[in-house]
């Protein structure tokens, strides 16, 4: 069978980079092992090294300790050493799953992460973020552990559904209305283009925004201080998601969280009813503000927000929690 698979994941270059290792465990969902895991193996298999496959059920749901356990055992029942190396193939759950596996499997092992979508190509797999949610709050347990490759390529793209398209359409609007007004202008003009023409397009600005990313991390590796603001629209994001049951997905969750703190800035509400995101549900504004209360980013009495004072320009407040539900309507006519 002809090898259909887009990454330019080369074995050549996987052995030069890490001589020492005897197996890749290579992780992934059932969505994406249906469509790139036999490939996938394949390829990895022409290293001459052992390739074994650890595969969970898709979907935030499987974002769990529970699952994080079946992985961490898998890798040991395999036999996994120190010198050995995970590869996640997939989406964020994907990532951020491997990722803490490999972060604390024998206190951490090397990691290389294959994003299969667009939110994992322009975020969760840069930074070395990792870990799980627990009933709590989104991302409650997990650890830094940074990948020692992150493999990009815009040809999985081709079999993402539209809704995860706009997951990480999402982020690259973050991005924008963070740092790069130019960018933003293109993610404004791409909005009125077809599908297939947005996509062959994208590519330059995939790296643009993970570029982005990446100088933010190496400036400020543990979050205390510039990369708080990647935090933008995440603080109610991730309320308003968990409070969805995750039926709101990461994406659009931000989304919806960027409208709330950007309301100085219009352009943030049109480039975002452009690509057809929709506003929270204000019947649900009481979990969505006690949901709040447990984000991870709370710190003693106040939270940080990141505050859009124009496109390119955002600002870090600290905020007491007695005063967070100011951002939050009472009703529709506030949207």
């Amino acid at each position: 069978m002809k090898d259909q698979s887009p990454s330019v994941l080369d074995p050549a270059a996987l052995v030069a980079a890490f001589p020492k290792v005897r197996t890749i465990a290579l992780i992934t969902d059932s969505n994406v092992d249906r469509l790139y895991g036999d490939v996938t193996v394949r390829r990895l298999e022409q290293t001459g090294l052992r390739v074994e496959r650890i595969v969970f059920p898709a979907g935030e749901r499987s974002k769990t300790l529970d699952t994080y356990v079946e992985l961490v055992r898998g890798l040991a029942a395999l036999g996994m050493t120190r010198t050995d190396l995970v590869v996640a193939l997939g989406g964020g759950v994907v990532g951020d799953l491997a990722g803490f596996a490999a972060a604390t499997y024998m206190r951490g092992i090397a990691c290389v992460q294959v994003p299969t979508t667009l939110l994992a190509m322009v975020d969760s797999s840069i930074g070395g973020k990792t870990g799980v949610d627990i009933p709590e709050g989104k991302n409650l347990v997990g650890a830094f552990h940074l990948p020692r490759q992150i493999i990009r390529d815009v040809g999985y793209l081709a079999t993402l559904p539209e809704r995860e398209m706009k997951n990480g359409l999402a982020e690259m609007i973050k991005t924008a209305v963070l740092f790069d007004a130019a960018m933003f202008a293109e993610l404004r003009a791409l909005a009125a283009r077809t599908p297939d023409e947005r996509l062959a397009a994208l590519a330059p600005l995939v790296e643009r925004c993970a570029q982005w990313k990446e100088r933010i991390v190496e400036e400020d590796f543990k979050e205390g201080g510039r990369r708080k603001l990647l935090n933008l629209g995440h603080t109610f994001g991730h309320a308003i998601e968990k409070v969805s049951g995750f039926a709101i997905p990461h994406g659009e969750a931000v989304a919806m969280g960027m409208r709330l703190v950007g309301n100085d800035v219009p352009e943030i509400d049109e480039i975002l009813d452009a690509y057809g995101f929709g506003h929270y549900d204000v019947s649900v504004r009481a979990e969505v503000l006690s949901a709040v209360t447990n984000d991870k980013k709370r710190s003693g009495d106040s939270i940080t927000l990141i505050i859009p004072r124009k496109i390119g320009d955002c600002e870090l407040v600290e905020t007491p929690m007695s005063e967070v539900g100011r951002w939050l309507p009472e009703d529709a006519s506030g949207l």
